[in-house]
């Protein structure tokens, strides 16, 4: 069910391998997209490894990206607020879930909203396909959304976090401005920054854990893990797993 990846040995933080304190062991999850069936499936092989390793204090971090493009958006947020509720679980604000949040308030949004797989995520809310199709109005659009969204569903939108922190491991959804420190880090980059970050091998003082970016396979920088390994298109959804000085990988393309 785990695996080690060479690739990890050359994560530096200031010229030594990053660690996290004793006692925690972090579960972070990559870009969901709307796959329900996979978050089920990794979320019980994580299980499945608690269960064969035990540790003090999981901590599951999921890096954000939960709706859109894949069909299970709805069912996708109640599994997660349900997992919230009894496991310790830092939810992190992806570039999807804004857009989605703003549409409520701002129509101008939703052209942009739609082109990013905001229909599929508007459909399983229960707003009709074909009324989308025959080109609804975009007044009609935000009307019904703010309808079918559950009350429990906007809380948990609007309290996603834009980074979390932990030993030396830094955590945010696309990624973070080089030459700024992380405690000084805009929404817009933690959420939508790409190359500029990408291509950098900028020393953050701690190892940036993102998604946002899809790859065929987990990608590993001196400075930073991208665990988005397109779910949506790929079936598979990808957890690294950190634990002291020890990265490991659960994923759903590979059997237990």
């Amino acid at each position: 069910m785990l695996s080690s990846l060479k690739e990890f040995q050359k994560l530096r933080v200031r010229g030594r391998h990053p660690c996290l304190p004793g006692g925690v062991r972090i579960y972070a999850v990559g870009d969901i997209h709307g796959r329900l069936d996979l978050l089920t499936e990794l979320l019980a092989r994580i299980d499945a490894d608690i269960a064969l390793r035990p540790t003090m204090r999981p901590v599951y971090v999921f890096l954000g990206d939960y709706i859109d493009r894949g069909s299970s958006s709805r069912e996708t947020i109640d599994r997660l607020i349900e997992h919230g509720q009894t496991n310790e679980s830092i939810f992190l604000r992806g570039n999807h879930e804004l857009i989605a949040i703003k549409c409520l308030s701002d129509r101008s949004l939703f052209d942009q909203w739609l082109r990013l797989g905001g229909l599929e995520t508007l459909v399983s809310y229960g707003v009709a396909r074909d009324s989308l199709a025959k080109g609804r109005q975009i007044i009609e659009l935000q009307s019904a959304f703010h309808s079918a969204l559950p009350q429990a569903h906007f809380r948990f939108f609007r309290d996603l976090v834009n980074s979390f922190s932990c030993g030396d491991f830094f955590f945010a959804h696309a990624g973070a401005k080089p030459h700024v420190d992380l405690s000084q880090q805009k929404e817009s980059d933690l959420l939508w920054i790409r190359e500029e970050f990408l291509s950098s091998t900028f020393d953050f003082g701690r190892i940036i854990v993102h998604g946002h970016t899809p790859s065929s396979e987990i990608d590993v920088g001196p400075n930073r893990i991208n665990i988005d390994t397109g779910a949506f298109a790929t079936g598979r959804l990808t957890c690294l797993v950190i634990e002291g000085r020890s990265l490991s990988v659960i994923d759903t393309s590979r059997e237990p």
